[in-house]
């Protein structure tokens, strides 16, 4: 995993990976929480057969510029890094996969920039209309998202530090997908967590967010943009769902194609982190989808 690091016009350095022919269609892979580009290490070789793949460790992560204020990881700051890096590669359309918040920017990014988004794939990220109605109005799904207002405490960093690298990893991540994450990966992932601010930075991307997260049984105010009309996903557009997320509930799925007109749905045997749970269902899903 050859990476190379790219000074933005946004003001951050990325380190990303690419691979693949720099003449074939451009897929750009975006990673979640807690991780890096590491997130598709078992999907890019078979997509660089036809592709030419990036996959960037975004802003807070791994190596990557970690901005100090928690508004540098602002949604519109990461859609501009994305922009920013096709910018700097040459890459005009392209086709775009997110998981987790890489998948909360790609839905953003389709959103407002339908000029270079040209598909969309989302694994395991909810749309952000659906999500935040399904804080409101799903009691179940409230309860499972209360660990975003765990991550929003400006103390948990220093809690982190405390318990140990170790103890954050098997119980936010490992503990998912203790059968992948070993050796190699668990080291890079542990030596990627103790750069200085890197616990703060991927936090950050929590605290920046504009999601209403009311407590469980909390009566409160509804945000306005839920009960006015709300612009569709233009894109034609695939969701690979890992069935078994105990984060994201199926909710997440239901009645998505009134907001996202060309959709496909590929549920697949997997909890949340299905690039590392089951990564040849998303391959399979997204071949068969056309990729």
């Amino acid at each position: 995993m050859t990476l190379t690091r790219y000074p933005l016009s946004t003001g951050v350095d990325l380190d990303v990976q690419t691979a693949g022919d720099r003449a074939a269609p451009p897929v750009i892979l975006l990673h979640g929480f807690p991780e890096s580009h590491r997130t598709w290490r078992h999907i890019v070789p078979d997509l660089a057969r036809d592709h030419f793949v990036v996959a960037p460790d975004q802003r807070g992560y791994a190596r990557s510029s970690k901005p100090a204020a928690v508004e540098d990881y602002a949604p519109d700051r990461i859609v501009g890094d994305l922009l920013a890096l096709a910018d700097e590669l040459g890459i005009g359309r392209f086709t775009l996969v997110g998981h987790d918040w890489g998948g909360a920017v790609a839905w953003m990014a389709a959103l407002t920039r339908p000029d270079r988004v040209e598909r969309l794939v989302i694994v395991n990220a909810p749309h952000p209309y659906v999500f935040q109605r399904s804080l409101f109005e799903d009691a179940e799904q409230r309860t499972a998202s209360q660990y975003i207002t765990r991550f929003r405490d400006t103390n948990l960093d220093r809690s982190i530090l405390a318990k140990g690298l170790e103890h954050f990893l098997s119980t936010s991540f490992a503990g998912h997908v203790a059968t992948a994450i070993a050796g190699e990966d668990k080291a890079a992932y542990l030596d990627e967590w103790s750069q200085p601010g890197a616990l703060t930075a991927m936090l950050n991307w929590y605290r920046a967010s504009s999601i209403v997260v009311p407590a469980p049984g909390e009566d409160a105010p509804r945000p306005a943009f839920l009960d006015r009309p709300f612009p569709p996903v233009t894109q034609r557009t695939l969701v690979v769902w890992g069935t078994q997320d105990k984060a994201l509930l199926p909710v997440q799925v239901d009645g998505l194609d009134e907001l996202v007109p060309d959709l496909t749905v590929a549920k697949v045997d997997a909890g949340h982190f299905v690039p590392w749970q089951n990564p040849d269902a998303v391959i399979r899903a997204m071949r068969d989808w056309g990729i």
